[in-house]
Protein backbone atom coordinates (compact mmCIF):
# COMPACT_ATOMS: atom_id res chain seq x y z
CA UNK A 1 0.00 0.00 0.00
CA UNK A 2 1.25 3.48 -0.88
CA UNK A 3 1.52 5.99 1.95
CA UNK A 4 -0.11 9.41 1.65
CA UNK A 5 1.81 12.70 1.56
CA UNK A 6 3.21 14.40 4.59
CA UNK A 7 3.28 18.18 4.86
CA UNK A 8 7.00 18.48 4.08
CA UNK A 9 8.06 15.38 2.27
CA UNK A 10 11.65 14.80 1.14
CA UNK A 11 11.90 14.15 -2.60
CA UNK A 12 15.08 12.57 -3.91
CA UNK A 13 16.13 11.77 -7.46
CA UNK A 14 19.24 9.77 -8.21
CA UNK A 15 20.56 6.99 -10.45
CA UNK A 16 19.51 3.48 -9.52
CA UNK A 17 22.57 2.22 -7.64
CA UNK A 18 21.70 -1.43 -7.09
CA UNK A 19 19.82 -4.27 -8.73
CA UNK A 20 16.95 -3.66 -6.30
CA UNK A 21 16.72 0.03 -7.22
CA UNK A 22 16.90 -0.79 -10.93
CA UNK A 23 14.03 -3.25 -10.41
CA UNK A 24 12.04 -0.49 -8.68
CA UNK A 25 12.74 1.85 -11.63
CA UNK A 26 11.51 -0.75 -14.13
CA UNK A 27 8.47 -1.66 -12.00
CA UNK A 28 7.34 1.99 -11.97
CA UNK A 29 7.74 2.27 -15.74
CA UNK A 30 5.86 -1.01 -16.24
CA UNK A 31 3.00 0.13 -14.03
CA UNK A 32 2.59 3.44 -15.89
CA UNK A 33 3.39 2.58 -19.52
CA UNK A 34 2.15 -1.02 -19.71
CA UNK A 35 -0.60 -1.40 -17.11
CA UNK A 36 -2.04 2.11 -16.84
CA UNK A 37 -1.51 3.86 -20.18
CA UNK A 38 -1.21 0.73 -22.31
CA UNK A 39 1.42 2.44 -24.47
CA UNK A 40 3.32 -0.86 -24.63
CA UNK A 41 2.16 -4.45 -24.50
CA UNK A 42 4.09 -6.73 -22.17
CA UNK A 43 7.10 -4.50 -21.50
CA UNK A 44 8.37 -0.98 -22.16
CA UNK A 45 12.00 -2.07 -22.09
CA UNK A 46 14.10 -1.77 -25.24
CA UNK A 47 17.74 -1.88 -26.35
CA UNK A 48 18.46 1.48 -24.69
CA UNK A 49 17.93 -0.12 -21.28
CA UNK A 50 20.91 -2.38 -21.90
CA UNK A 51 23.22 0.38 -23.16
CA UNK A 52 26.39 0.99 -21.17
CA UNK A 53 25.80 4.75 -21.02
CA UNK A 54 22.12 4.65 -20.01
CA UNK A 55 21.23 6.17 -16.65
CA UNK A 56 18.07 5.00 -14.89
CA UNK A 57 16.93 7.68 -12.45
CA UNK A 58 14.66 6.77 -9.56
CA UNK A 59 12.55 9.36 -7.76
CA UNK A 60 11.34 8.84 -4.20
CA UNK A 61 8.76 10.60 -2.08
CA UNK A 62 10.05 9.99 1.40
CA UNK A 63 11.18 6.36 1.36
CA UNK A 64 8.76 5.28 -1.37
CA UNK A 65 9.91 4.73 -4.97
CA UNK A 66 7.41 6.79 -6.95
CA UNK A 67 8.89 7.95 -10.28
CA UNK A 68 11.43 7.15 -12.95
CA UNK A 69 13.15 8.62 -16.00
CA UNK A 70 15.79 7.22 -18.33
CA UNK A 71 18.52 9.17 -20.13
CA UNK A 72 21.36 8.36 -22.49
CA UNK A 73 23.68 10.04 -25.00
CA UNK A 74 22.53 9.75 -28.61
CA UNK A 75 25.76 10.66 -30.37
CA UNK A 76 29.39 9.54 -30.10
CA UNK A 77 30.51 12.87 -28.67
CA UNK A 78 28.11 12.73 -25.71
CA UNK A 79 26.92 16.26 -26.48
CA UNK A 80 23.31 15.29 -27.32
CA UNK A 81 21.30 13.33 -24.78
CA UNK A 82 17.80 11.91 -24.82
CA UNK A 83 15.48 11.77 -21.86
CA UNK A 84 12.54 9.39 -22.00
CA UNK A 85 10.22 7.08 -20.08
CA UNK A 86 9.45 9.83 -17.56
CA UNK A 87 6.70 8.58 -15.29
CA UNK A 88 5.26 9.07 -11.82
CA UNK A 89 2.91 6.60 -10.15
CA UNK A 90 -0.67 7.92 -9.94
CA UNK A 91 -0.82 8.45 -6.14
CA UNK A 92 2.27 10.69 -6.36
CA UNK A 93 1.36 12.89 -9.35
CA UNK A 94 0.27 15.82 -7.19
CA UNK A 95 3.27 15.58 -4.86
CA UNK A 96 5.81 17.56 -6.90
CA UNK A 97 8.04 14.70 -8.07
CA UNK A 98 7.84 15.20 -11.85
CA UNK A 99 9.75 18.49 -12.02
CA UNK A 100 12.67 17.28 -9.86
CA UNK A 101 12.93 14.13 -12.02
CA UNK A 102 13.16 16.23 -15.19
CA UNK A 103 15.60 18.66 -13.54
CA UNK A 104 17.73 15.72 -12.40
CA UNK A 105 17.85 14.24 -15.91
CA UNK A 106 18.88 17.62 -17.35
CA UNK A 107 21.49 18.20 -14.62
CA UNK A 108 22.90 14.67 -14.92
CA UNK A 109 23.39 14.97 -18.69
CA UNK A 110 24.93 18.43 -18.25
CA UNK A 111 27.28 17.16 -15.52
CA UNK A 112 28.51 14.56 -18.00
CA UNK A 113 29.36 17.15 -20.66
CA UNK A 114 26.14 17.17 -22.64
CA UNK A 115 25.10 20.32 -24.49
CA UNK A 116 21.44 19.59 -25.33
CA UNK A 117 18.78 17.09 -24.39
CA UNK A 118 15.91 15.95 -26.56
CA UNK A 119 12.65 14.31 -25.57
CA UNK A 120 9.50 13.14 -27.32
CA UNK A 121 6.73 14.41 -25.07
CA UNK A 122 3.10 13.26 -24.99
CA UNK A 123 0.97 16.26 -25.96
CA UNK A 124 -0.79 16.65 -22.59
CA UNK A 125 2.66 17.16 -21.00
CA UNK A 126 4.03 19.84 -23.37
CA UNK A 127 2.94 22.73 -21.11
CA UNK A 128 4.69 21.11 -18.13
CA UNK A 129 7.94 20.78 -20.12
CA UNK A 130 7.69 24.36 -21.42
CA UNK A 131 7.37 25.52 -17.80
CA UNK A 132 10.68 23.73 -17.08
CA UNK A 133 12.47 25.55 -19.92
CA UNK A 134 12.05 23.09 -22.78
CA UNK A 135 10.99 24.26 -26.24
CA UNK A 136 9.19 22.43 -29.05
CA UNK A 137 11.35 21.44 -31.99
CA UNK A 138 9.71 20.30 -35.19
CA UNK A 139 6.33 18.82 -35.95
CA UNK A 140 4.42 16.40 -33.78
CA UNK A 141 4.95 12.71 -34.45
CA UNK A 142 3.26 9.42 -33.67
CA UNK A 143 5.13 7.15 -31.28
CA UNK A 144 3.60 3.95 -29.91
CA UNK A 145 0.24 5.06 -31.29
CA UNK A 146 0.24 8.42 -29.48
CA UNK A 147 1.00 11.92 -30.65
CA UNK A 148 4.25 13.32 -29.26
CA UNK A 149 5.98 16.67 -29.56
CA UNK A 150 9.77 16.65 -30.03
CA UNK A 151 11.27 19.06 -27.50
CA UNK A 152 14.76 20.25 -26.63
CA UNK A 153 16.56 22.02 -23.79
CA UNK A 154 20.07 23.43 -23.48
CA UNK A 155 21.97 21.66 -20.71
CA UNK A 156 23.78 23.35 -17.83
CA UNK A 157 27.57 23.44 -17.63
CA UNK A 158 29.20 20.40 -16.02
CA UNK A 159 29.77 22.35 -12.78
CA UNK A 160 26.20 23.68 -12.61
CA UNK A 161 24.82 20.26 -13.53
CA UNK A 162 26.87 18.62 -10.77
CA UNK A 163 25.60 21.15 -8.20
CA UNK A 164 21.97 20.51 -9.16
CA UNK A 165 22.57 16.75 -9.21
CA UNK A 166 23.95 16.91 -5.68
CA UNK A 167 20.94 18.93 -4.49
CA UNK A 168 18.49 16.44 -5.99
CA UNK A 169 20.46 13.37 -4.90
CA UNK A 170 20.39 14.74 -1.32
CA UNK A 171 16.74 15.73 -1.59
CA UNK A 172 14.40 18.68 -1.68
CA UNK A 173 11.36 19.23 0.50
CA UNK A 174 7.94 19.67 -1.10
Amino acid sequence: MVSLATAHELITCRPAASAAELAEHHAIRHEVFVNEQKVFSGSDRDAHDEGRAVIHLLGRCGDTPAGAVRLFPVDETGRVWQGDRLCVLPPFRTRGLGAPLVRCAVATAGARGGATMIAHVQLPNVKFFRHLGWRPEGDTEIYAGREHQPMVIELPSPDDGARTEHELFTGVYR
